[in-house]
């Protein structure tokens, strides 16, 4: 039986996706190779921070300048705090589920994370409890983030629950050993999603966070 749950957060506990996407498609492209949104997507979703550093060098030709990576958070954030909303249902499923042990895993840095869960007023739900890629070798797809994440609460990665909203995040907690619940919950996901989930090692597909919740009620000791 599941002991714990562990939270991706981008797509699963912030419906932040089409934000952070718009405004790295906007500024690939005011450094001269038009992106789409999609495009974006496609290049820059689930990565880290550096690693979206490293495709943006590669896809427009050049090393930015050291202030390029602070000019983009910055302005990144500044969208979090004016539209950020929560994805439907997380902090109801959280309230029905507060006596199990919760944290977030993400490949977000830790000053991002810490922004936007302050934005939502959702910093108290996780006590602390929220890990990001950046303290780690290496990024989702590898198991690093899960593994960190589960030694950190005290609960062996076979006995957490993962919910994830990415191909890459599935296949990271399944390589860590984790029950992966994938998430297609939010705005930015395409209609065929669940099925790039499943490919990924996905044990389960949630709709929403009611499916979620159905799930993890089996799953819960």
């Amino acid at each position: 039986m599941a002991k714990a749950l562990i939270f991706d957060f981008d797509g699963v506990v912030a419906d932040s996706e089409v934000l952070a996407n718009t405004v790295l498609a906007e500024v690939v492209t005011e450094l001269g190779v038009p992106t789409t949104l999609e495009d974006s997507y496609r290049s820059y979703l689930g990565k880290r921070f550096s690693e979206i550093i490293a495709e943006i060098e590669k896809t427009v030709g050049r090393t930015l300048p050291t202030s390029f990576g602070d000019q983009y958070q910055a302005r990144t954030l500044a969208r979090f705090r004016q539209s950020l909303l929560p994805i439907a249902g997380v902090r109801e499923f959280i309230a029905k589920v507060d006596h199990v042990p919760r944290c977030i895993a993400s490949s977000s840095s830790p000053d991002r994370l810490a922004l936007c869960l302050d934005v939502l007023n959702m910093t108290s739900l996780f006590n602390g409890r929220v890990f990001s890629a950046s303290s780690v070798e290496r990024g989702k797809p590898y198991p690093d983030i899960f593994l960190y994440a589960a030694a950190n609460i005290g609960v062996p990665p076979r006995e957490c629950i993962v919910i994830e909203d990415s191909p890459g995040g599935v296949r990271a907690a399944r390589a860590a050993g984790c029950t992966v619940v994938g998430l297609l919950a939010a705005g930015h996901l395409p209609k065929d999603h669940g099925i790039s989930l499943r490919e990924a090692g996905a044990h389960y597909l949630a709709l929403d966070y009611l499916g979620v919740e159905r799930i993890a009620g089996e799953l819960l000791d």
